[in-house]
């Protein structure tokens, strides 16, 4: 099934938009994806119509608002297959979602000399958090390594599962190679020791089917903005059995059932775990988003994004002194490259004249960096709404930074 690009395209106002005179083409989405006119219009609409706190009112506004706020936990559910709405907490994103296991499920499942395996191709929310832990209740950080393609290799990940491992943490799709790790795998071997496991999903959920049923992972997190939704929304699914069993990890209002100056008692899943006023129109547009991306079809998403990026990675790596970062064999629509003699920054600032916009840096993935011996990469990573023309620029931007330094 192919995607009507120029349909959708017009889906985005802000692809109408020119940077230096130039119309803009957006290559950055694996940062935070362009939001189309639906999810705008569901935000604007909650704004304008339904603005009212959630859960706490009889009135009119606050029960449509409720509504709509819990409508939305239902379209993630479905979204990825949860089981029940109890599984889907609301968060500020994939970074908050991990932070929420490690100070939760993690303080009460570690102790010293406990370990966590992760791998060398982590985000830093998926390496910075369990640290924290490790360092507060004396337990080991341990990372499985790449191989110059940037692949996590199976059997050295098993090879890390020892008797002390509590917990695997990995990302379902690298945000600065673009891999895509053999979770099913990665699940049942986890599992067949009985270590539960979390996948960091930010990269994932946009581009193909997520279904955590089927993955049988215990932890899922992933970020609304890169799904084409508002920033500041985010979800983790979690198995409803260890949601029971974990504390609340932060405390206020909507989270309990009961307050006395002696103690407190706690709300239902999922709720104990949202405290405080949410991010309510962000849920809103995050369940626009969902209907959106649903509408389009993931698999044709994920093959129209395919597409193009092996189109630019074949254009790009014929030109000269160009070297591309990440070669997996399965990969997303991230394509990284740095050329010879030229900072990566340098690349961001030239491709910015020519009103193309892509990403350099580290990428909140050091370790990834240091591995390959590089201070940065310069990342174009793709969209539904980018098309061949958009690579053909990229690419005639890419040359003419080889002209200037030349």
């Amino acid at each position: 099934m192919s995607l009507d690009v120029a349909n959708l395209r017009a889906q985005f106002p802000i692809l109408q938009r020119q940077v230096n005179g130039r119309p803009l083409v957006y290559l950055d989405s694996a940062a935070s994806a362009q939001m189309p006119r639906p999810v705008l219009a569901a935000v604007d609409h909650y704004h304008r119509e339904l603005h009212s706190n959630v859960h706490r009112g009889v009135h009119t506004l606050s029960q449509q608002a409720t509504d709509a706020f819990e409508g939305a936990r239902e379209k993630v559910r479905a979204f990825i297959n949860a089981r029940s709405t109890r599984e889907i907490v609301f968060v500020r994103g994939t970074t908050e979602a991990i932070n929420l296991v490690a100070q939760s499920w993690g303080r009460q499942n570690l102790q010293a000399g406990d370990e966590i395996l992760i791998t060398h191709l982590e985000h830093h929310a998926n390496i910075v958090p369990w640290q924290m832990l490790c360092q507060a209740v004396g337990a080991k950080l341990v990372a499985a390594p790449l191989n110059q393609h940037g692949e996590v290799q199976l059997e050295a990940l098993q090879g890390l599962l020892s008797p002390r491992t509590r917990l695997v943490a990995v990302a379902h799709v690298s945000n600065a190679l673009g891999t895509v790790l053999p979770v099913r795998d990665i699940v049942a071997l986890a599992h067949a020791r009985g270590i539960p496991v979390l996948l960091d999903g930010a990269q994932a959920v946009a581009h193909e089917v997520v279904d955590v049923q089927a993955l049988d992972c215990d932890f899922y997190a992933f970020s609304g903005h890169k799904l084409y939704g508002p920033t500041g929304i985010g979800v983790l699914y979690a198995r409803e059995a260890l949601l029971k069993l974990m504390p609340p990890w932060q405390g206020g209002g909507d989270m309990i059932l009961t307050v006395s100056i002696e103690r407190s008692t706690w709300n239902d899943l999922p709720w104990r775990f949202e405290a405080g006023t949410p991010n309510i129109s962000g849920a809103i547009g995050l369940g626009a988003a969902i209907d959106f991306v649903e509408s389009v079809g993931r698999p044709a998403i994920a093959a129209h994004e395919g597409a193009l990026a092996a189109r630019a990675s074949e254009a790009l790596g014929r030109l000269p002194g160009l070297r591309l970062v990440g070669t997996a064999t399965h990969k997303a629509a991230v394509v990284s490259f740095t050329m010879d003699g030229v900072h990566p920054h340098d690349i961001g600032t030239i491709l910015d004249h020519e009103a193309v916009a892509i990403r350099t840096g580290h990428h909140c993935a050091m370790p990834v960096m240091e591995y390959y011996g590089l201070p940065a990469t310069a990342r174009a990573s793709f969209g539904c709404y980018n098309n061949e023309a958009d690579v053909e620029r990229l690419v005639a931007a890419v040359s003419r930074v080889r002209e200037v330094f030349s």
